[in-house]
């Protein structure tokens, strides 16, 4: 009898072949340890991660290390607490300097990224003549370090010795000095807004080029002029521009210090030590020698940056989802 029949007539099955990797009854053989896909992102992001331990966490957590001690003339340094930050939270002259700098914060920031917005808005119009050329003037000074705007700047608007105090006097005009105590945080401002400008211009024109152009060609069908699509498709466009430029800024203008630190030169006895908080806490270590409570500073001002520019990311996710 053939071997078919007899199991057939047992009523055995026929024979299964061998069991895969994708068999009900097989085993799956399971790779250990990492793929090579996952090898490779490792390889790649370490040296990420070493530079960034290493430049920014190393430094932040021995700055918060710091600020825990004082160092006496007479029991060289000990713990101390919270009393750096005590001390700092009372100390009038960062206090006058935080109010300063929250002013230039109100004032310069918002011209600043107006002029950018205008600025790019004009530029991706198309109908600005000479768009390349004058895209480049605008972004121009971002290139000049800070240090060189400043000087120049100083020099320029000095009463006594600037370009725009010898004009006034030839011409017999009365021309204020832009170095005065009145005068200097405009002066600085205007430095700041000369240099960043194009900056901020420069990722406002990025996102409008994003913007797809059947948008456009849907807004010139209905109708919609220049000023109807910018307001209503440009615009809505540049919000995430807008939040990251506003970040930026923020940031900033907390690190303001070559500005101020040129015209204390130009200037000694209107940009005093404690003018901005950066280059109070500068003098701080550095001149005082007071490394410890420095450190303290910095951290208070590294707080205050995060929650301010938190709390902007913060209204502007909100308005987004009423909006």
């Amino acid at each position: 009898m053939a071997v078919s029949q007899v199991r057939a007539a047992h009523g055995a099955r026929p024979a299964c072949p061998a069991a895969g990797p994708g068999a009900p009854g097989g085993r799956v053989r399971r790779r250990h340890g990492p793929s090579r896909h996952n090898r490779v992102g490792y390889a790649f992001f370490i040296p990420f991660l070493i530079v960034f331990v290493v430049s920014i966490v190393a430094p932040l957590v021995y700055a918060v290390y710091l600020s825990l001690f004082q160092d006496r003339l007479f029991g060289g340094t000990v713990f101390a607490g919270f009393a750096n930050y005590t001390r700092a939270l009372s100390d009038h002259l960062l206090v006058a300097g935080l109010a300063r700098i929250a002013l230039f914060l109100v004032i310069q920031v918002p011209v600043m990224l107006l002029l950018a917005l205008l600025v790019a808005l004009a530029i991706d119009s198309g109908r600005l003549k000479g768009a390349k050329i004058f895209r480049i003037a605008v972004f121009f000074p971002y290139a000049v370090p800070g240090v060189v705007g400043a000087i120049m700047w100083g020099y320029l608007t000095g009463g006594q010795f600037g370009l725009a105090g010898q004009i006034g006097r030839d011409l017999h005009i009365h021309v204020p000095d832009l170095l005065s105590h009145g005068w200097m945080l405009a002066t600085i401002g205007n430095v700041v807004t000369w240099e960043f400008t194009g900056y901020n211009m420069l990722i406002m024109y990025a996102a409008l080029r994003a913007v797809p152009t059947e948008l456009y060609e849907a807004a010139e069908v209905d109708g919609a002029g220049e000023f109807r699509k910018a307001w209503s498709i440009k615009l809505p466009a540049l919000r995430r521009a807008l939040l990251l430029t506003t970040t930026f800024s923020i940031i900033g203008t907390f690190q303001l210090f070559n500005e101020p630190s040129v015209m204390s030169a130009l200037a000694p006895t209107v940009v005093t030590t404690n003018y901005t908080p950066n280059l109070y806490d500068f003098n701080l270590a550095f001149n005082g020698q007071e490394y410890n409570y420095a450190a303290a500073v910095a951290v208070v001002l590294g707080l205050v940056t995060v929650v301010l520019a938190y709390a902007v990311q913060l209204w502007t996710a909100r308005k987004e989802r009423t909006g």
